[in-house]
């Protein structure tokens, strides 16, 4: 059974006034996700779907660890991201990437992913880490759908990965809690979900305890995410309108078939 999905707050659709705070903190929380293997996935699915490809955009690039991880296994990866503490620290992180003979570049943008245009055109598009899934009104989604397609080249591919609506209706989200801490701070995070079936919407309230170490103060942040959930019809008739066709769905990591089960769904669509 696959486990409800953690929450990424991808700042180009969220923008809480707390988000300076979760952006210095973002890493720690993060720091038990397993990047490296994400990216070579991602990778993987890049070079199956479309073998020649070598140029990505990413969109909702966050701090910036999977575009420097995909630039050293010799993409060239533009990411987008709309919070200005993000990209402060993605490029933070991707110099203090170790440098290789087959590394490539590596840049990030400030931008909105349902408004922004570039002026050049990739192999693939990217949204990792359920950043589709903050898209949560219907015109949102197709902004977003039109922004990748306005940036690919003719048979260029899409892949994202979102929550998948039978799972979420089947197993209900739950209430989780998380600590992480480093030499300076310690984190503990409380997630509280609710519900809203008809809107195809789950709200994630956060609490958020910050313990300095040395000082043993207290900060406390709140936030609230709200996650849209999606099934396969509706994303084959947005791609359709879009532009795409739906090449392959597949469980986020471990390539089986999405059903009930399935929180994180993969989706890889084509240009037509």
């Amino acid at each position: 059974m696959s486990k409800e999905p953690t929450m990424h707050p991808p700042e180009s659709i969220y923008q809480p006034p707390v988000f300076a705070d979760y952006a210095r903190y973002y890493d720690l929380l993060n720091r038990d996700k397993d990047y490296a293997a994400e990216a070579d996935y991602v990778a993987g699915l890049i070079r199956k779907f479309h073998p020649s490809g070598r140029s990505i955009l990413e969109l909702g690039s966050g701090t910036g660890i999977h575009a420097s991880l995909l630039a050293g296994k010799g993409f060239t990866v533009h990411g987008i991201e709309r919070s200005e503490e993000m990209i402060n620290i993605a490029r933070s992180n991707a110099s203090s990437f170790s440098q290789s003979p087959t590394r490539s570049e590596c840049v990030f943008s400030r931008g909105d992913i349902r408004e922004v245009r570039l002026r050049q055109s990739f192999d693939a598009v990217i949204a990792l880490f359920h950043v589709i899934s903050y898209q949560t009104a219907n015109k949102d989604v197709v902004a977003a759908f039109e922004t990748a397609r306005q940036h690919l080249k003719p048979g260029g591919v899409f892949i994202f990965d979102v929550w998948y609506g039978p799972a979420v209706l089947t197993e209900w989200p739950e209430v989780r809690i998380k600590r992480m801490k480093n030499e300076k701070v310690e984190i503990t995070r409380l997630a509280e979900p609710v519900l809203h079936p008809n809107e195809n919407t789950v709200d994630v309230n956060y609490h958020i305890f910050v313990r300095d170490r040395a000082t043993n103060a207290v900060k406390e942040l709140r936030e609230t995410h709200v996650m849209r959930f999606f099934f396969k019809p509706e994303m084959e008739i947005t791609a359709a309108q879009q532009g795409f066709t739906v090449l392959h769905t597949e469980e986020w990591m471990t390539g089986s078939p999405i059903g009930q089960n399935t929180w994180g769904a993969c989706f890889v669509l084509k240009t037509l």
